[in-house]
């Protein structure tokens, strides 16, 4: 009965993630993160709907991780945010940052740009596609940092770090950099450019050929490349 309990009460988060992070869930912010959550959406419209919270981890299963992107928050705009970083649903169109990441992709490998910006494909292959805050208050960038949301993020990507060898993380401006101290370096590969944003991108992320170096990366241990195309 007790264990019947205990399958009613762990979230649905994706293969192997909820033993990587089961402290997490138990620790006594984890609990606070959940209560303003529950009094924001009483009050506010919260993206992405609660189904979808989580869908960078159930799209791509703890072991099966092999590349990791990082984003900051969920986009604030309606029908936008489904849990994936840089990511929109199908029929939404991409937004510039998105647009920009596609453009990378075209100069980088001559794939041309997708009718969708639903980057699911991708997490399907094991891109884990991460932002360091999983909800945001509809139309108010940044609302729900500084809530709890980045310290089970920051937990995750110490988890994968110390389970994995070989990864390869694409860190995107200044905001994703500072997550460096949670990687390994010994261990794995990082990527470092500015963010994909139109403030920042002709800095220096139009140009970084990060997807192509994914794939070298990946191939050269004996690991199959990403399918950038959608």
């Amino acid at each position: 009965m007790a264990e019947q309990e205990n399958a009613k009460t762990r979230p649905d988060i994706g293969e192997g993630w909820y033993e990587a992070l089961e402290a997490e869930f138990g620790a006594p912010y984890f609990a606070e993160l959940k209560a303003f959550l529950v009094a924001e959406r009483a009050a506010h419209t919260v993206y992405p709907k609660g189904r979808d919270i989580f869908n960078a981890f159930k799209h791509t299963a703890f072991h099966d991780v092999r590349v990791v992107i990082l984003g900051q928050d969920p986009y604030h705009g309606p029908g936008q945010a489904h849990g994936l970083c840089f990511s929109v649903p199908v029929g939404i169109p991409p937004p510039p940052s998105l647009h920009n990441i596609f453009a990378e992709i075209t100069r980088d490998l001559g794939i041309p740009a997708p009718p969708s910006g639903d980057l699911t494909p991708w997490a399907d292959q094991g891109v884990l596609l991460l932002n360091a805050t999983l909800t945001v208050r509809a139309e108010q960038a940044g609302s729900h940092q500084g809530k709890g949301w980045e310290r089970f993020t920051d937990a995750a990507i110490q988890r994968v770090s110390e389970a994995h060898e070989g990864l390869v993380f694409l860190l995107w401006g200044r905001f994703a950099q500072q997550k460096e101290t949670l990687i390994d370096v010994q261990r794995h590969y990082i990527l470092k450019a500015p963010h994909p944003s139109p403030l920042s991108a002709h800095r220096g992320f139009i140009g970084c050929g990060h997807f192509g170096q994914v794939n070298e990366l990946l191939v050269a241990q004996g690991k199959p490349p990403i399918d950038w195309k959608l």
